[in-house]
């Protein structure tokens, strides 16, 4: 991970539109009273995209820790677990090692641990998806269905030790699931399209050099 003071700024930056877009809410999430999506989830796993796996997984925990103490609310188990999911879905978005399988792989572990896991055992297939998507990775839409994935992974294997839900809530999910992350597969693929496109046009406006010094450790395609 290199570190320069662009990235620092981007960062910052990424930071504040992150906490604008947790400020609009998609749906609620089924499964957890007064908790929602937000148009976060399509920009979060952006930052990845152009900071890096590391600086995008690290700019994503800092919007969701922010937001979580400048809204006053309590670090309770299900609130710090929100805060990982999408540092993870930035982290798969960006990375290029086959290591990051390890993620999804520990996610079907620890959910196929669960007495409830085992019951509904075929739940835990959707996170095969990032695995799969590997070999495409180079394709922005099979990352961004491998990212969203990577980030339902993660949850879905904390909130079923965190919350007693029956099997039977885990089987409605499926449809849904499909549906919904399929939804932020889009989200993500066009935010990531709009910001590049949105940074070409800028940097286009501005001297060759001053484009280069600005854009030092970004992907911008």
């Amino acid at each position: 991970m290199v570190i320069t003071w662009r990235r620092l700024l981007f960062s910052l930056l990424f930071v504040g539109l992150g906490l604008l877009a947790l400020q609009i809410d998609i749906r609620p999430v089924l499964a957890l009273k007064g908790q929602s999506f937000t148009v976060f989830e399509f920009l979060a796993p952006a930052a990845g995209w152009f900071l890096g796996p590391w600086f995008g997984a690290i700019s994503v925990l800092g919007v969701k820790l922010v937001d979580l103490i400048t809204r006053q609310q309590d670090f309770t188990l299900v609130n710090v677990i929100r805060l990982f999911p999408l540092a993870f879905a930035a982290f798969y978005l960006g990375s290029r090692s086959k290591l990051i399988t390890l993620v999804p792989l520990a996610a079907i572990a620890a959910f196929l641990s669960h007495p409830v896991g085992r019951e509904v055992w075929y739940y835990s297939l959707f996170w095969l998806v990032p695995i799969a998507a590997i070999p495409l990775k180079r394709h922005l839409f099979a990352n961004a269905l491998g990212a969203t994935f990577t980030a339902h992974a993660v949850g879905g294997a904390a909130f079923i030790w965190a919350i007693d839900l029956p099997a039977k809530f885990w089987t409605n999910l499926i449809p849904i699931v499909a549906a919904e992350r399929l939804v932020f597969a889009i989200g993500i693929y066009l935010t990531v399209l709009l910001v590049n496109g949105l940074l070409v046009v800028l940097l286009k406006t501005l001297p060759k050099r001053v484009s280069r010094f600005l854009t030092d450790g970004l992907v911008i395609q």
